[in-house]
């Protein structure tokens, strides 16, 4: 798995488990370079909500070390290079860590925008267009919608599609949509157990299918934030599997982690089942040369249908190409 190479066009599916770390954490350079979180998973630097007002600065410049002694290691020595983004608080932040970066910017695949909103949208945006006028490489952005203003119904639908609307400009930079699950339960005083999923949370729930509705006809969006990592064991792994399982039904890609343990969790559940897979390879052998466009699945228990499945038969086929398929499931 470390050493497939990720064509351009399934990167937004790559990004997969994206393992949050506080940006002040100094250890993290060695812990990637050392291989201790498995793979694959990505990797988000946050200076936004897990680190203090006042420990921004120190926070960016661990950051800053952390991103370069990364860099400086993998040209020593090969090991598996997660998508590295960093989560910063203000939009003046990405261009001022980009320029400090220096050389190992050539591994950092993006920036991650939280609390997008029509507000602050043009500010982040300036700036995504501004390192890519001067980078080699695209330099990526994946907005979070996490907006308590997204609660009120009179304004919902025209807020999501002005928000989309700025996004657009951009479309090209754009790798995944975001979701703030625990900001959206923050604004409702709300939290989930490990025997529940946030789809048990009905307001919640409403405005995720809102959001998929808006965004991912043009976007991978990718699913919120799972909190447990320890303590039952059964409980909180099947409490995540389920989950992601209802984020997947309902069109979601990928996952927000918050611990090393979950990110093993995390890419078993990503796994594509052998039926599934056995029937998207099917579909896309159809084609509109051929006189039938409808046929029993391979273990004839479901419809297969060309002009209804097929778009679902290629996000299923770059899943099992990233992440594998789950035999006998």
């Amino acid at each position: 798995m470390a050493d497939f190479i990720i064509p351009v066009k399934y990167m937004p599916y790559a990004v997969g488990a994206l393992l949050y770390t506080p940006a002040n954490n100094s250890d993290i350079a060695d812990s990637v370079i050392n291989g201790r979180f498995g793979c694959p998973y990505s990797l988000s630097l946050c200076l936004e909500d897990s680190i203090s007002d006042m420990a921004v600065q120190y926070a960016e410049d661990v950051a800053v070390n952390s991103v370069k002694k990364i860099c400086m290691s993998y040209r020593k020595k090969q090991f598996y290079m997660p998508n590295i983004f960093i989560r910063v608080r203000r939009p003046e932040q990405i261009e001022r860590l980009f320029v400090s970066l220096g050389e190992s910017v050539e591994i950092l695949t993006g920036f991650i925008l939280p609390k997008f909103f029509i507000d602050n949208a043009d500010g982040y945006i300036e700036s995504i267009i501004n390192v890519n006028e001067i980078s080699k490489k695209p330099v990526y952005m994946m907005p979070i919608i996490e907006s308590h203003e997204l609660f009120d119904l009179r304004n919902r639908y025209n807020l999501l599609y002005n928000i989309k609307e700025k996004i657009d400009t951009v479309r090209q930079y754009v790798l995944n949509v975001r979701v703030g699950g625990n900001d959206f339960c923050k604004y409702l005083g709300v939290r989930r157990h490990a025997d529940q999923t946030i789809y048990d949370i009905s307001s919640v729930n409403h405005l995720l299918g809102d959001i998929i509705s808006c965004f991912s006809g043009d976007y991978i969006v990718s699913g919120p934030v799972w909190e447990y990592f320890s303590g039952d064991t059964e409980l909180w792994k099947s409490g995540m599997e389920r989950e992601i399982r209802l984020d997947r039904l309902n069109g979601f890609v990928g996952k927000t982690v918050i611990h090393p343990n979950q990110i093993s969790v995390a890419n078993k559940s990503f796994k594509i089942a052998e039926s599934d897979y056995r029937d998207a390879k099917s579909i896309l052998s159809m084609s509109d040369n051929t006189e039938l466009l409808v046929e029993k699945s391979d273990a004839g228990e479901r419809m297969n249908e060309y002009k209804t499945h097929v778009l679902w038969a290629e996000k299923t086929i770059i899943l099992a190409d990233i992440y594998g398929v789950e035999k006998n499931v």
